[in-house]
């Protein structure tokens, strides 16, 4: 894949995202109480052509988009998690592993070990089950990286709630300062 077409692809993706998590309307979409629309409206709303879309969904390395057959037969589309939108994913609870990681820039560090982690517009807190993946997360900020440790299992063992979304991301309500290193 040349340059240019990885720079279209990851534009798209960035508008999917903002669509699908964040302004369905200002795209022209409409999501359903799960987060999901129809591709078809999507690819007719947002001028873009199946070949890019199916590029876009399969070539993330987060797996950002789930795209699957709805209940009709009708193939739709939702982001995975990261929604400032009202949305139920249908999560259930989960044990999380003992250690989760969050990456972010080195200069929110301070305030963060300070405050902890809050989910502010969004639904949750989004956790990685690895530090190369908190690393990459933490490299889409400008400037030196940082990896937070979190204790999920004291977490978990003092009542916060975690749960896993389908593309492997954890996610809770908020990590207070006492569980970050």
């Amino acid at each position: 894949m040349s340059g240019v077409e990885t720079h279209h692809l990851t534009r798209l993706s960035r508008r999917l995202s903002w669509a699908l998590r964040h302004d369905p309307a200002a795209a022209g979409l409409t999501l359903d109480s799960g987060g999901w629309t129809r591709v078809d409206a999507l690819l007719a709303a947002m001028r873009i052509d199946r070949a890019d879309l199916d590029a876009v969904v399969a070539g993330n390395d987060k797996r950002r988009f789930a795209v699957e057959r709805g209940p009709d037969g009708v193939e739709r589309i939702r982001a995975s998690q990261g929604h400032s939108v009202p949305v139920d994913l249908g999560l259930t609870a989960a044990t999380p592993p003992d250690l989760l990681y969050h990456g972010t820039s080195a200069a929110a560090l301070a305030s963060i070990l300070g405050t902890g982690l809050h989910r502010a517009a969004r639904h949750h807190v989004h956790l990685s089950p690895d530090r190369g993946t908190a690393q990459r997360v933490g490299a889409r900020r400008r400037g030196p990286v940082a990896i937070l440790t979190v204790d999920a299992a004291a977490m978990a063992r003092d009542g916060h709630v975690f749960y896993r979304s389908a593309n492997g991301v954890w996610l809770t309500d908020e990590v207070p300062p006492r569980y970050l290193s």
